[in-house]
């Protein structure tokens, strides 16, 4: 066997570092993927909450749409009713 030489112990070296480095950097990589899966899993959690408070809001929201329009009609009755009497007492007036 050879013995190793100055420049094939250098090239060894430096393999051996860039190699460390590149586990040193897939560890890292992977620690980064975890805490940003997991930051996505909170997001979609909020994200269906919100989801599910804006179906409410909307339920809500057709809700008071149609209680508005149910006042509305309630007014327009009252006032053709009002418009009825103030016209009979108009009439008892005149009489």
């Amino acid at each position: 066997m050879e013995p190793v030489r100055d420049d094939d112990a250098e090239f060894l070296a430096s393999l051996e570092e860039r190699i460390l480095r590149a586990v040193e950097l897939v560890g890292q990589l992977r620690k980064e993927n975890a805490a940003l899966e997991s930051k996505l899993e909170q997001v979609a959690e909020a994200q269906q909450g919100v989801e599910a408070d804006l179906a409410d809001a909307r339920k809500e929201n057709a809700r008071l749409a149609k209680e508005l329009d149910s006042l509305h009609a309630e007014r327009k009755q009252v006032r053709t009713r009002i418009e009825k009497l103030l016209g009979q007492m108009d009439l008892l007036s005149a009489s």
